[in-house]
């Protein structure tokens, strides 16, 4: 992973298409701003994790991790 430190308005790019902008900074959020064509999905990970679905009940490796905790 790449990390990197920028002040506001200050931009990040991402190949020749994707341009990610510090839009502001307050206290511990970072406003960004993403210029992305749009045939690429940008999304939050949030969000993702909430579509995916939920294992079936009895999937093995989920019965294991209930084991382990």
């Amino acid at each position: 992973m790449l990390v990197l430190s920028r002040k506001v308005s200050e931009r990040i790019w991402i190949g020749d298409e994707i341009c990610v902008t510090i839009v502001r900074i307050n206290g511990n959020a970072v406003r960004v701003g993403i210029d992305a064509p749009p045939h690429l999905s940008v999304m939050r990970d949030e969000l993702i994790q909430r579509q995916q679905p939920s294992p079936p009940a009895n999937d093995p490796i989920q019965l294991v991790e209930q084991q382990l905790q």
